[in-house]
């Protein structure tokens, strides 16, 4: 069911949701949290189809500030739509476009929508704010979501988290790193127990998710870590490989299709193992699962991206 308010208040959306409730029990009560999403208008649609799909792991509101682009603020105004059932999964979908003043202060759209004691993050699938944790809609929210590789330039926009890091945010390039470090760490915890003595990571020029693994393993393994950045590999971005040195031989885990990697470990057959990319609804619904800090994204994003960054800097300087 999709119910369209042209030219509302708050407080009408909000009315409209309780009268909704008594009459047909559209709505359920059992939401966990409050998601908000604030994307450019036009861009909304693959945010809200992540969050359908992943409301049925995580029960919630749905509140989408849609950003207009429009040049004219002269009207103010705010146009809303409601989507209850199959048309917002197991969630309840509110979507704000406000015009003029009613854009100013994106706070004051959304407290009224706010569920009653429960945990809000913030989610930004496009463009972020200067300061993601000091930001208007960053302070109400227990956890804030990131997306590097939907900047321009994936690297830089990486630094900059990292120098505005508050416990609370997180970035699904961190996110898509969640299978390579599971396999990594259990190929690690087998025999033989030897040091790793070298690291070598290779990827796509516009995937931070690459420089993020990279920063991970300098931090875990502490030695020298090369990351290599090119262009995909037969259009193939993302992640392409790692190679870990140690003294009985070199391990390789290599991903030259989309969905497939090979492990090599020297003594033993050749493996292939599922490692698919993770869709926008599987990264979501990962980090819905907790609202307390990722105290290792915070020192991998600091720590280890300083780390990694002073370490090319040195080498390059040596070269």
């Amino acid at each position: 069911m999709i119910i369209d308010m042209p030219d509302t208040t708050t407080s009408a959306i909000s009315k409209r949701l309780v009268v909704m409730r008594e009459e047909g029990g559209v709505v359920a009560l059992g939401r966990v949290l409050t998601l908000i999403i604030v994307a450019n208008h036009g861009d909304e649609e693959d945010a809200i189809e992540a969050a359908n799909d992943a409301s049925r792991e995580h029960p919630m509101r749905v509140i989408v500030i849609a950003r207009s682009l429009e040049s004219d603020s002269s009207e103010t105004r705010i146009d809303a739509q409601i989507r209850v059932g199959g048309d917002a999964g197991a969630s309840e979908v509110i979507i704000l476009r406000a015009y003029g003043d009613a854009s100013e202060n994106k706070v004051s759209l959304v407290t009224a929508l706010l569920l009653p004691d429960a945990p809000v993050v913030a989610w930004w699938p496009g463009d972020t704010p200067q300061e993601v944790a000091s930001s208007p809609i960053g302070q109400i929210a227990q956890r804030r979501i990131t997306d590097a590789s939907a900047h321009d330039d994936p690297h830089e926009a990486l630094e900059h988290l990292g120098e505005g890091y508050k416990p609370g945010d997180t970035d699904f390039a961190w996110t898509r790193l969640t299978l390579w470090r599971a396999q990594l760490a259990a190929v690690l915890d087998q025999p033989p127990y030897e040091a790793i003595t070298g690291v070598r990571v290779s990827g796509a020029a516009d995937s931070p998710s690459t420089t993020l693994l990279a920063a991970w393993l300098q931090h875990q393994l502490q030695v020298p870590v090369e990351c290599e950045l090119t262009n995909p590999v037969s259009g193939i971005g993302g992640i392409h490989g790692v190679e870990l040195d140690r003294a009985s031989g070199t391990i390789s885990l290599e991903r030259p299709l989309s969905s497939t990697a090979t492990l090599r470990i020297p003594g033993q057959p050749v493996q292939d193992i599922a490692l698919p990319r993770r869709s926008l609804r599987d990264c979501l619904a990962e980090e819905l699962r907790r609202l307390d800090p990722d105290v290792l994204y915070g020192e991998v994003i600091t720590e280890g991206l300083r780390s990694l960054n002073s370490e090319s800097t040195s080498m390059e300087a040596q070269q």
